[in-house]
C-alpha cells in the first residue's frame, strides 16, 4: 500500500510517501521560519499563502525522490487538525481534489497522532505497547499506547505545554522566534545551579503539568536582572529553566512507566529534539532497564512523513478511507476524541 501524505496545520509544509512493504520512500519539507521570523512570530495569513505556493513542486520533488507516479498511490492521507484554519484548509483542498483527480480514497489523520507515532519510523522502532511522551507545541500528555487507535490519556496539562513554556520564555530573555529552540541551545552555554526556578507539580501525586507559574518565575527572574541583562545571564537564566521542564518531564514519564507497568518510552513532538531531556531519559533508562525512543530529529518538526505513516497504518487497522471530494478541517480536535 502507497499513500502520500500531507501536511499543512501550521507553518512547514510537507509532503511524503510511505509504502507499507517497504517503508518511508521519500519526503519532502518547507519550513517558512524565515518568513515569520520579522513578525516575531507565525502570521495565519501569511502561512497559507505560502502553503498554496510550496504543495506542488514539492509534490514533485517527493515523487521524484520516491520514484513513483501519482497513479501507483493507493490513499492521500492529509491533516485535518487541529492547527490553523486556513493552512489546513490548504492541505486538505489539495488532497480531496488531487485525490478526486487520480480517483482515490483519501484519510484525514490527527495532527497529534502523527507525532505519536513518529518514533516508528525510526530504524529501531518501538512495539506496541508503550508509554509516549508527547510534547509538541501546545501539547504537553502521557499516554499509553496500545495499538493505532488505541489510546490511554494518563495524563497532561493544565495549562501552559512545554513548549509553550520554551517559546514564552526565550521571548522574556530576548530571544528572536523561532525562540524555543534557541533557547535551547542557549541553556548548553549556561552554569548549573546558578538559578533555581520551581518544578511544578512534580510532587502532585498525578501525571499532570502545569508550566505557566514556571514561565512566571523566569519573567519575576528577568525583572530582578533589567539592569543586567548580560548574555551570561540569559544563557544561566536559560539553564535553570531548561533543567526546571526536563526534570519535570523526566520525572513525569518515569511515574507513569511504573504506573503501566511497561518498558518502553516513547518522545514524540518537537520538545523531544531537546539534547537535555534526551541525555536525561538516556541515562534513566540505562539506570531503571527501560528502553526509550525517539523520531528522528527530521521528524520531531512538523512533516509529511508521520502523516503518511499515520494514515497507512490507520487503513492497515481497519479506519474506513472515504471517497474523495468531500472535506471537513477540524482547526480545534481534541485529541481526547481518539482516545478509547
Amino acid at each position: 500500500m502507497l499513500v502520500l501524505g500531507i501536511e499543512s496545520s501550521c507553518d512547514e509544509t510537507g509532503i511524503a510517501l510511505y509504502d507499507s512493504a517497504t517503508g518511508l520512500l521519500s519526503h519532502a519539507l518547507h519550513s517558512q521560519v524565515a518568513m515569520h521570523a520579522e513578525y516575531g512570530g507565525v502570521v495565519p495569513e501569511l502561512a497559507s499563502r505560502d502553503h498554496i505556493r510550496r504543495v506542488v513542486p514539492l509534490l514533485r520533488d517527493a515523487l521524484a525522490q520516491g520514484k513513483r507516479s501519482l497513479e501507483e498511490v493507493d490513499a492521500v492521507a492529509y491533516t485535518r487538525g487541529p492547527g490553523l484554519a486556513g493552512a489546513l484548509l490548504v492541505g486538505c483542498a489539495f488532497a480531496e481534489a488531487l485525490a478526486l483527480a487520480i480517483d482515490k480514497p483519501t484519510i484525514p489523520v490527527h495532527h497529534l497522532e502523527g507525532h505519536l507515532l513518529s518514533p516508528l519510523l525510526s530504524a529501531t522502532p518501538p512495539t506496541f505497547p508503550f508509554v509516549a511522551l508527547l510534547v509538541s507545541g501546545g501539547h504537553t500528555q502521557l499516554m499509553r499506547v496500545t495499538g493505532v487507535g488505541e489510546y490511554e490519556l494518563l495524563g497532561e496539562t493544565l495549562d501552559d505545554a512545554a513548549g509553550e513554556a520554551f517559546d514564552k520564555s526565550a521571548k522574556l530573555l530576548g530571544l528572536p522566534y523561532p525562540g524555543g529552540a534557541l533557547l535551547s541551545k542557549l541553556a548548553e552555554a549556561g552554569a548549573p545551579g546558578v538559578y533555581e526556578l520551581p518544578r511544578p507539580m512534580l510532587h502532585s501525586g498525578d501525571l499532570s503539568f502545569s508550566f505557566s507559574g514556571l514561565k512566571t518565575a523566569v519573567l519575576t527572574l528577568v525583572r530582578e536582572h533589567a539592569d543586567d541583562m548580560t548574555d551570561t545571564f540569559k544563557a544561566d537564566a536559560a539553564r535553570a529553566f531548561q533543567e526546571a521542564i526536563v526534570e519535570v518531564l523526566v520525572k513525569k514519564s518515569l511515574k507513569a512507566m511504573k504506573q503501566t507497568g511497561l518498558k518502553q518510552l516513547v518522545v514524540a513532538g518537537g520538545v523531544g529534539a531537546n539534547r537535555q531531556l534526551r541525555a536525561t531519559l538516556d541515562d534513566e533508562a540505562r539506570r531503571k532497564r527501560f528502553s526509550v525512543f525517539y523520531p528522528e530529529l527530521e521528524f520531531c518538526t512538523d512533516n509529511g512523513a508521520m502523516i503518511a505513516l499515520a494514515g497507512c497504518l490507520r487503513l492497515q487497522a481497519g479506519t474506513p478511507a472515504k471517497a474523495a471530494g468531500s472535506f471537513a478541517i477540524q482547526p480545534r480536535w481534541p485529541l481526547s476524541e481518539l482516545l478509547r
